[in-house]
């Protein structure tokens, strides 16, 4: 499967989706960057820039400051696929990223979600 449109997309145009998802079902942007921050390190400073520079996704995860060790902890069936079962590393970690704000928007707690 070709991957390259998702790897392009910018960061900053699907994160307004990620917020109005979580906030819809009653969470907050801080909680939304919390998890962000905990699966690749950026702080909130560094994730201001990668929205304002319009990062993609491939730039996105290649620069994140640290991957979280426990995100292969991150399981279960997103958009029809195995996050387990994603061969691609990057596809796996936008994945891990879609199964995060999904958890999130559930209302699923905060420490289960980081894996704590």
């Amino acid at each position: 499967m070709n991957n390259t449109r998702v790897y392009k997309m910018a960061f900053a145009g699907v994160y307004p989706h990620y917020v109005q998802k979580v906030e819809k079902k009653g969470r907050s942007k801080e909680e939304l960057h919390q998890v962000i921050q905990w699966l690749t390190g950026y702080d909130e400073a560094t994730l201001q820039k990668v929205l304002d520079e319009r990062t993609d996704f491939e730039t996105f995860f290649a620069q994140a400051p640290l991957m979280n060790p426990n995100a292969n902890k991150i399981t279960g069936v997103i958009c029809g696929h195995r996050i387990e079962d994603i061969e691609d590393p990057l596809m796996q970690k936008i994945r891990y990223l879609d199964k995060l704000v999904d958890e999130l928007a559930k209302g699923k707690a905060i420490e289960k979600i980081l894996r704590k």
